[in-house]
């Protein structure tokens, strides 16, 4: 006699009132402060990211602990139902970012792009490891030794971030513009090295690094682009002609999506993190040629205005800083901060003017580049649940990745007034409108 298998329990009651309060509280308080942060004259996403801390551990916790615990539990489970949402609308905001990415430039200029990444990426990660070799003990986590510690500082503050910079850069709309596609192409490579940096340095904190994890790491790379190149591309190309056979947008939405999700997942699958894959996925899209981007319309305003504020809202609730309040804490803060700050502006300046760029241009790269975001929280969080990191050394990673967010923005905008609009970036803003 054949039992049936009863299906699976939907979500509870409680479990849903709280979740959908906690995308209307999030939501509601990200979009008021984006507002405000525009108002003067920065971008949205200052106040997403703000909306978070504010609504964290940081604050709302210490001045309404009843509350905080009751709107915000620190049960996984119902973390996981934000964290879900908010991934979707990073993957999607990347994706669409890497459709802007205007691949005949990068070819062309190749050999700047590179000496940027790798100026950005080199002199941080020196300066984040001789940091990790001298601060106090007592920030290691227990059982990890001083190495393996310093290698996860540089590279928390050797990374760019792609989201951060993304959103920033659309909002300011700078895509279009020659830095806008240095900094979203340099920020890319930058992510790539610091992704395969942290796999390696997360080995050795496991258990040790061996030839063979390097190799897979470094495998992996080559497949997804070995993939991307032999089977992304006309695969991509035949879904998007097809879907372009309808008139609604909806269809090509749907179409970007898919993709952009499915490749996501293959890169995950091969423990890389998913949003290399949103952001091959969306180089693919543009590489086709045979997309009508006035069709993502609705896409791109449903993921600017609901999708990623409730990401970088989301992010900001793991963002305790009280932590500061101790000493010794916000001495170490305060070097790592001005270590990150420094190398990353240096190195990207001084690789922008070795390419031949002028000051101006250089500052817009270092300033752009310079912005963590939630991929420094992520490497933060890996450290941490590795054993390498304390509480208070997360902290201090959590603080470069909001305060290197919240400096690129102004600093972005003040560079780049001083730099004259050339005829072909005109003509890439003609192509990206439709």
């Amino acid at each position: 006699m054949l039992l049936a298998v009863a299906p699976p329990s939907p979500i509870g009651a409680h479990p849903m009132l709280v979740f959908l309060l906690q995308v209307a509280v999030l939501l509601g308080v990200a979009f008021a402060l984006g507002r405000l942060a525009t108002r003067f004259g920065m971008p949205a996403v200052v106040g997403e990211l703000t909306a978070g801390i504010l609504l964290g551990p940081s604050l709302l916790a210490v001045v309404a602990p009843g509350f905080s615990a009751w709107l915000f539990p620190v049960g996984e489970a119902q973390l996981h139902l934000l964290d879900a949402v908010g991934q979707l609308g990073v993957l999607l905001l990347v994706g669409i970012s890497g459709t802007h990415i205007d691949l005949r430039f990068a070819r062309r200029r190749l050999g700047l792009v590179a000496g940027v990444s790798a100026g950005g990426l080199l002199l941080p990660l020196g300066l984040g490891i001789g940091a990790g070799m001298v601060l106090p003990g007592v920030m290691i986590g227990e059982g990890a030794d001083r190495p393996v510690f310093a290698l996860f500082i540089g590279v928390a503050i050797c990374v760019s971030a792609i989201p951060v910079i993304a959103k920033v850069l659309l909002e300011m709309n700078l895509m279009h513009r020659d830095i806008g596609q240095l900094t979203m192409t340099a920020a890319g490579l930058d992510d790539i090295a610091g992704w395969s940096l942290l796999a390696v340095v997360a080995g050795m904190a496991a258990g040790g690094v061996s030839a063979g994890s390097v190799a897979f790491t470094v495998g992996s790379l080559v497949a997804v682009v070995l993939v991307a190149v032999v089977v992304g591309r006309p695969v991509v190309k035949l879904v998007l002609r097809l879907a372009s056979r309808s008139a609604e947008p909806g269809v090509t939405v749907t179409a970007v999506v898919v993709l952009v999700v499915a490749s996501s997942a293959g890169t995950h699958a091969l423990h890389l993190e998913p949003i290399l894959g949103a952001f091959v996925c969306g180089l693919l899209i543009s590489w086709s040629g045979v997309l009508d981007r006035t069709k993502l319309t609705p896409l791109r305003t449903i993921v600017m205005s609901v999708l990623a504020p409730l990401f970088f809202a989301t992010a900001g609730l793991r963002m305790d800083l009280t932590a500061l309040r101790h000493p010794a804490v916000l001495g170490a803060a305060a070097l790592v901060l001005l270590l990150a700050v420094i190398g990353k502006f240096a190195g990207a300046y001084l690789g922008a003017r070795v390419g031949g760029l002028d000051h101006w241009e250089g500052l817009a790269l270092g300033a752009g580049l310079n912005a963590r975001g939630v991929i420094g929280v992520i490497v933060a969080m890996v450290g941490l649940r590795l054993g390498v990191l304390t509480t208070e050394t997360y902290t201090i990673v959590v603080l470069v990745a909001v305060v290197t967010s919240l400096m690129a923005p102004p600093t972005l905008r003040y560079a780049v007034r001083r730099i004259a609009v050339t005829d072909e970036e005109r003509e890439r803003e003609r192509a990206f409108s439709g």
